[in-house]
């Protein structure tokens, strides 16, 4: 059985206060589970506003956007490719803090190292060939806004946001306009930066699968990296 779309994210190890704090603020963990929000003393309704796009993905960083299957790709073959890929990777230490990225907030390193950047890199290229291209749809859909870059790594990839353009981060909310984006920010950054370890390791390949199309994303099996 082929999911809708699969995606390689990165998410920290089950079990951490950080991934734990990051499901309850969120309302549901990476496996899809729904779990007892958190709201920091916001409005039930407030909050749910504030974290309804990042809900149906999970807490994550993207490696590899997630993408329809080209024909003749199945489940399988993904997971070898990136079980052979996860043992070509080094681990990269990260510094995370919440942080304002265009008008949502999201937590990311502070000062990524270069290796970072390679890494994504290697993950978005070693996928692609089982990648079905995007749709006229989908291109109109994802490209206003992009500039003459972006618009050209949408087309090849599939995602505008890859190597030089790459920025990881774990959503926390929505676009949010001012003041709302302040607010959440004064009272996420510091739960966040108190659970957050110094160096904490991106230390595996978290392949993520959609079910069937509109279904949340849920973590399908880790990949340790060397």
């Amino acid at each position: 059985m082929n999911p809708y779309r699969v995606a390689l994210y990165w998410t920290p190890p089950e079990g951490q206060p950080l991934t734990e704090f990051a499901a309850r603020w969120l309302g549901r963990d990476a496996r899809g589970r729904w779990v007892p929000p958190l709201r920091l003393g916001l409005e039930k309704a407030t909050w749910e506003t504030i974290t309804d796009a990042p809900r149906r993905y999970g807490f994550h960083a993207t490696l590899k956007a997630p993408f329809r299957l080209a024909d003749g790709a199945d489940l399988p073959e993904i997971e070898r490719a990136t079980e052979r890929l996860a043992q070509t990777l080094t681990a990269v230490p990260l510094d995370l803090a919440v942080q304002n990225l265009g008008s949502f907030l999201a937590l990311c390193p502070i000062n990524p190292p270069e290796a970072l950047a390679a890494l994504a890199g290697r993950c978005v290229e070693a996928l692609d060939r089982f990648r079905a291209p995007l749709t006229e749809a989908e291109i109109a859909k994802r490209g206003p806004g992009l500039s003459p870059r972006q618009k050209d790594y949408l087309q090849r990839w599939g995602y505008p946001y890859v190597f030089d353009e790459f920025r990881l981060h774990l959503t926390l909310t929505g676009s949010l306009p001012e003041p709302a984006r302040t607010d959440a920010l004064v009272r996420l950054r510091p739960a966040f930066d108190a659970l957050a370890p110094k160096g904490l390791p991106l230390a595996d390949l978290c392949l993520f699968i959609e079910p069937a199309p509109g279904d949340p994303l849920v973590l399908y099996r880790r990949y340790p990296v060397s």
